[in-house]
């Protein structure tokens, strides 16, 4: 059992090492170990292992380590039904040339929401948006839509989360859920990065594929008027994605 155990939280940590990399293209041996909060010899010894099986790199001159080419080849296998990533792409690519701002595509996974699909602005300042980024659920017009239109179960786990920034009212999020669901649309301005503002809105009522659509750019250009002006293109983008759903 001892050795069982040993397995399986070495398994955990070499997960939590490539999980890092989730926020970060390139770390370095100290900053990994400060993100797993493990000490450098454990994690040296655990990335040693992941480069022999080809899941991290390291670059010779900087000494930085990076994802491997293992993890792409897995992330070519990944196939889910109706795949959002690839059923949606035209019709995001459609609104991005209609309003020309990035344009993203969310999904909930846990307590986070994951942008699985973007494309971006033309325009020279715009907003970035890399694939596969995990975020909170407590802030941002995709996770507002994510938890209102969640199932309330599903809602009440996540606002029950004991990881909760206590920064964010609880209750004045509940009641931007309930006006959510009432107008059909989400907005947020600089509530997780500064200068930038988004306008999201439910891409399908399917539970077996329950995402967000959001159209993100700078806080200067997305004003709430603006926003609310072309709310109702993304809410129409959102509902003809919807239909795509078999």
């Amino acid at each position: 059992m001892e050795g069982h155990k040993l397995t399986v939280r070495a398994v955990e940590r070499a997960l939590d090492i490539l999980l890092a990399f989730s926020e970060a293209k390139e770390l370095s041996l100290t900053e990994i170990a400060k993100r797993v909060s493990l000490n450098k010899s454990t994690v040296h010894r655990l990335l040693n292992t992941l480069e022999e099986k080809g899941f991290v790199m390291r670059d010779s001159v900087t000494e930085k380590y990076r994802l491997g080419y293992s993890v792409w080849e897995l992330a070519g296998n990944l196939t889910l039904p109706h795949d959002p990533a690839v059923l949606f792409l035209p019709e995001m690519e459609r609104l991005r040339d209609l309003l020309d701002e990035t344009v993203s595509l969310y999904v909930r996974d846990g307590k986070h929401r994951v942008r699985v699909q973007a494309v971006e602005s033309q325009q020279t300042i715009r907003r970035v948006a890399p694939i596969g980024v995990r975020l909170p659920l407590s802030v941002g017009a995709s996770s507002k839509v994510l938890v209102a239109y969640a199932d309330p179960e599903t809602r009440a786990e996540i606002l029950a989360d004991p990881d909760w920034p206590p920064q964010v009212d609880k209750h004045a999020y509940v009641r931007q859920l309930e006006a959510i669901r009432a107008r059909g649309y989400a907005t947020s301005v600089e509530e997780r990065e500064a200068g930038t503002a988004a306008v999201a809105a439910r891409s399908s009522a399917d539970r077996r594929l329950a995402a967000a659509l959001s159209v993100s750019g700078p806080a200067s250009r997305l004003t709430l008027e603006k926003m609310q002006e072309i709310a109702p293109h993304v809410i129409e983008a959102a509902k003809r994605m919807g239909r795509l759903v078999p």
